[in-house]
């Protein structure tokens, strides 16, 4: 699998100061809390509980801020769009009619970023992580 659009590895590389056991044990540290965050989402996605939008906007913050801070555009660029839609939903909360629109259109988003999820997991997988 190309490192081109999962991870910037120069960048990370740099981001640890040229350290790339540091980066390896960064980037497994990632993936838990990826996936951590992924099942969050989800549960939300399943039950839909009030509060639902606001739970996956967070979740997606934290996917989206841990995963810049590693180059991981890919898993950023999801979860920013995620966490986009899932504020546009939350500010709509009150309005039934509008939870059931934005509902597919979060759910969409969450597919992307569960793709990418699966990319940087097929990405530590071919590099040993």
């Amino acid at each position: 699998m190309s490192v081109e659009g999962v991870i910037d590895w120069d960048e990370a590389m740099e981001q640890c100061g040229d350290d790339e056991e540091f980066l390896r044990e960064l980037l497994a540290d990632l993936r838990g809390e990826v996936d951590q965050q992924v099942k969050k989402i989800d549960e939300m996605l399943t039950n839909v509980p009030d509060g639902a939008f606001h739970q996956i906007m967070r979740a997606s913050h934290v996917i989206k801020g841990a995963a810049s801070n590693l180059m991981c555009q890919q898993l950023r660029q999801t979860a920013m769009a995620l966490e986009s839609q899932a504020s546009t939903a939350n500010d709509a909360a009150g309005d039934p009619a509008a939870v059931q629109a934005n509902l597919p259109i979060v759910k969409a988003r969450f597919d992307e970023l569960r793709q990418a999820v699966a990319n940087y997991h097929a990405f530590l997988a071919s590099v040993g992580i």
